[in-house]
């Protein structure tokens, strides 16, 4: 890591750990005196920290209602204003809580992480405090799970988020959480997004509603089509969704049981042999310009549809197959053809719909504003540290630009069971 790029990198930021408009970094001002990245891990942190830091400032300062935009489908701003900012908290803690559970240290980078990690534990105060101006909608319609489970998921990612929160504010936390049992999941991948819930309460109340969590884990298991794949529900669909949420929520729920001495770990072992073939078929989408194609629901969610090999990838879990230079290159190669495209960021710096720049027309009536930061997730191995290998390897072509530039590679074969 170049330690002049995240000294610049630490002057854009908070100043200030109290919770006052004037200490808080203005989501216009952030990426101004930011030097280029000159690497692979400076060009994720910093992209990612564009993405979070309006969401995270705006709500640490109670401002978020008033200063997020509600971009959204023809006619449907105003279904979508009830909800687009839980979304948008959601989505973006999944992806940067591994980060920030590297925790501080006297690196610049570890004191950006303590900053940041201060700006999260206030915005989630905000977020579940009834008596704030940004207090969130967990309870009014179906998308309030959904989010609920994405901001679970990141609580679950890091521990020391949770810890940094006060007696209190953990307390507001469980009573949003818990509040979200009122919404009646549908019979596909959101059964996930209860069992989400039920996990994180388990782990940091001792005490989740395993019915929940038992129901999904089931189900899903009856949803496998083969080869790394499940249906979402019993038909298989065509899209992103074994990465956005079916995956990567069904390995978290089983190791927090399996932690918790709630399930044996032969539960949770074929779960991951199917997401480690996942993650190879994830690798072999990936164009050797950083496209994919473009096929199926949610393409709005840009890089977010990789999270599946992110995660593997985070959690060394990754195949023999797939070496971390490999993987860490491909992903950079996506982020920088969904994420650079003109447009993508509003004057602002608040998300756009689209997939490569401003697209609004690919966005389906459930997407808003808040919809579009579930690209962060893509940016999960952000919380290895910068001496793992994924980051020190050297940048190693991926599958499709070996086979395309003329390498010989091997042969590509499905799994059994």
């Amino acid at each position: 890591m170049k330690r002049r790029t995240f000294a610049r990198l630490a002057a854009a930021l908070p100043v200030s750990l109290s919770v006052n408009q004037k200490a808080i970094v203005n989501p216009t001002e952030f990426s101004s005196g930011i030097e280029a990245a000159t690497d692979d891990r400076s060009y994720w942190l910093q992209t990612l920290l564009k993405i979070a830091h309006p969401v995270l400032s705006s709500l640490a300062q109670n401002r978020l209602k008033v200063a997020m935009p509600v971009e959204s489908a023809p006619g449907q701003q105003a279904s979508r204003i009830e909800v687009s900012h839980l979304e948008a908290l959601g989505r973006t803690m999944a992806g940067l809580a591994p980060w920030l559970e590297l925790g501080p240290d006297d690196s610049p980078e570890g004191r950006s992480r303590q900053k940041y990690l201060m700006l999260a534990k206030q915005a989630i105060s905000n977020s579940v405090n009834p008596q704030s101006a940004d207090y969130l909608n967990f309870t009014k319609g179906g998308q309030p799970l959904v989010d609920s489970a994405f901001l679970a998921h990141g609580l679950l990612r890091a521990p020391k988020l949770w810890h940094a929160l006060n007696a209190e504010e953990q307390a507001n936390v469980v009573k949003a959480l818990q509040a979200s049992r009122v919404i009646k999941p549908g019979y596909s991948n959101w059964l996930l997004f209860t069992a989400m819930v039920e996990a994180a309460l388990l782990k940091y109340t001792g005490s989740g509603d395993e019915v929940r969590m038992d129901y999904a884990i089931r189900q899903h298991q009856s949803w496998y089509k083969g080869d790394g794949a499940y249906g979402d529900g019993p038909d298989f669909h065509w899209d992103y969704y074994n990465s956005y949420v079916i995956q990567p929520m069904l390995l978290d729920v089983v190791k927090t049981l399996v932690d918790a001495g709630k399930a044996d770990k032969s539960l949770y072992e074929p779960l991951l042999t199917h997401a480690q073939r996942y993650a190879m078929v994830q690798e072999r989408l990936i164009n050797p310009d950083g496209s994919f194609a473009a096929f199926g629901r949610s393409l709005a969610y840009r890089c977010g549809a990789f999270q599946l090999l992110s995660q593997i990838a985070l959690q060394g879990n990754l195949p023999p197959e797939l070496s971390p230079g490999q993987v860490r290159s491909a992903l950079t190669a996506v982020m920088h053809r969904t994420l650079d495209a003109p447009d993508t960021f509003d004057a602002k710096g608040w998300l756009q719909i689209g997939l490569c720049g401003h697209q609004p027309s690919i966005g389906e009536t459930y997407i808003s504003t808040g919809s579009l930061y579930l690209c962060s997730v893509a940016f999960l191995p952000l919380g290895l540290p910068a001496s793992d290998p994924f980051w020190s390897s050297p940048t190693v072509a991926w599958t499709s630009k070996k086979i395309w530039s003329g390498q010989d590679v091997k042969t590509d074969h499905a799994i059994k069971g």
